[in-house]
Order: structure tokens, then sequence, then C-alpha cells
């Protein structure tokens, strides 16, 4: 007895997004954890997952990619733009201190955040509100790295106004010869950014869905609004918004390279992010799946050990 068997007639039977195939999402969690490895037809050949041991170890194996491929594109003498998340925070304190032990200043670098709360008209918080992934940012990793930093006039936040030139931004960039690198973690319904699932419905095939670059006041899924009600609101689900500003697969899948992150485990064997972990590992990429498509893309995914699983019932 479960979801997939008791879901008809049920609250939940026209709760998800319509092309999601439930019995495909749940065989993708039902494999031992060390499976987790085993190559799909579907990965590119550069892509792999990244075990860590713990949160420590999680945080500072991204921060170290994250410094690496800014070290890696200095020493070249070419330009970078990163997409960044907010979110998961620790690795920017270690991308900080190794780009600080390595004496890498961060002139070449251009930063877009990649998504940004809104209204529904796509009218963002203040950047000095505490609440803002641009008062995040500025507070997690642009303001530490002091006179290493990405130039003011580099960095480039989800605004009403700022976030539908991003796409011009980065072909401009890429065609000095600049690289595209998107940091990213997955959400519990699968989603890149806040690009979700539901999105797919509108577009009539998927190179028109590959195509959108951003959405201004996307409607966000509840299953995401739970998700950040639980670890970035201490479960006021009141006080997170509705709505955001957010980039799409039109930019994303321009990556040169990704680095991606799950950390999503809570105390007494609890957690969120394992079967979006493995979903993201072995769906195959399907538009109502937004994070079907990282593994295409050259680069690492890491992820903390326990949410390999076993994913299997277990009360706590």
């Amino acid at each position: 007895m479960n979801l997939l068997t008791t879901i008809k007639n049920s609250n939940m039977e026209n709760f998800f997004p319509k092309g999601w195939d439930l019995a495909k999402i749940d065989e993708c969690c039902g494999h031992a954890p060390a499976e987790i490895f085993e190559r799909q037809e579907f990965w590119h050949r550069d892509f792999r997952p990244v075990e860590c041991e713990d949160n420590t170890v999680f945080g500072m194996m991204m921060g170290h990619e994250i410094a690496l491929e800014i070290r890696r594109a200095k020493e070249a003498g070419r330009k970078l733009a990163m997409i960044f998340p907010v979110g998961p925070m620790g690795m920017y304190q270690w991308a900080v201190y190794f780009l600080k032990e390595w004496g890498i200043d961060c002139g070449h670098v251009y930063g877009f955040n990649m998504d940004e709360w809104s209204d529904e008209e796509g009218n963002t918080l203040e950047k000095n509100n505490h609440g803002s992934f641009q008062y995040a940012m500025e507070q997690n990793f642009y303001g530490p790295l002091g006179e290493l930093t990405i130039p003011e006039e580099q960095r480039n936040f989800a605004t009403r106004e700022n976030l539908p030139a991003y796409a011009e931004k980065i072909a401009a960039l890429k065609a000095e010869g600049a690289e595209l690198v998107t940091v990213f973690g997955i959400g519990r319904v699968f989603h890149i950014a806040f690009w979700e699932p539901q999105f797919a419905g509108e577009y009539s095939s998927l190179e028109e869905w590959k195509s959108a670059t951003h959405r201004l006041g996307a409607h966000l899924n509840p299953l995401t609004i739970e998700q950040n009600a639980l670890h970035s609101f201490k479960s006021r689900t009141t006080q997170v918004p509705a709505f955001a500003n957010t980039i799409g697969p039109g930019l994303f899948l321009q990556s040169d390279r990704i680095i991606g992150g799950c950390d999503g485990c809570y105390e007494r064997g609890m957690m969120w992010q394992g079967m979006s972990l493995w979903v993201a590992l072995r769906y195959g990429p399907d538009m109502w799946v937004p994070a079907s498509f990282m593994p295409t893309l050259p680069g690492k995914l890491f992820f903390i050990k326990e949410l390999a699983g076993p994913l299997e019932a277990e009360c706590n």
C-alpha cells in the first residue's frame, strides 16, 4: 500500500504536474546506494556524480570547484560567466577561502544570480532586505572576497529590469571567448533555479521549452514553497513568496560546465533531496523534470552520501 496504489480518488490525484510519470519516479529511487555511480546512456561523457561524506566536506568540495573554475579562467586569460544560486551557502565560504589562499582576483568573472523572490509582476525585494538573494550573495561571497572580488558592474541580479538582459549579456561574453559555468541545486520538484516542472505544459514542443531564457513573476509550485519554508524560513510557510524571477533552460542548457549540489539531509535520517538526486540522474531528459537535463552537460554533481539511500521507509 503506497501512493501509487492509493492515489486514485484521493486529494493527491491532480496535485502533481500532469507530465510526471510517478511509477518511473519511484523506480528511479529503488536502487542500492552503490548504483548511483552507474553511468546512464544519456549522461555526458564528462559528467559524473561526486560523493561527499558530510555537509562540511560537501561545502568544501563545491567551494573548491567554484574557485578552481575561476582560477583556471584567470590562468587561461579568458573571461568567465558564472550563474550562481543562493544555496547551498556553505560553498561560498570555502570558495572565498581558496581564492584568497591562491591570491586569485575575480576581475575576469561575471556573476549572474539565477533567481530572486518577486511578486507576480516580477518586482523584487530591496537589495538590502535580509531575505533577498542579492543580500545573501553580497554578504556571503562578494563582500568576503574583499579586494579580490567581482567588480560591482559585473554582478547581475535577477531583477525585473536586468533578468531579461541576461541572454544578451552572456551571448556577448561568449562571443569574446568566455565560458559559461552554472552552479545549481535541485529542487524538491526537480526544478533548476525556479524553473518549475509545470511550466512544460505551456510549451508546444521541447525545442520551444529549451529556448526559454527566463521568466518574471514565475508561479512557484506548492512543493517548492514548502521546501523553502522548511530550509530557509524556519517552517514559516506564510512568509515564503509565491512568485520568483528565474532563468530558464535557454540559459542553463548553454553551460560549458556545471557544478551541481545536493545536501538536503536533516537529523535522524530524515531528508528532502534523496528523490530529487536519484530522479535527476536516472529519469532521462524530459521537460517535465528540468533537473533531468543536467547530466547531459559536462561537469559534476556533488551529493552528501546519505542521500543515495537506500530510500526506504523508516519511522523517526
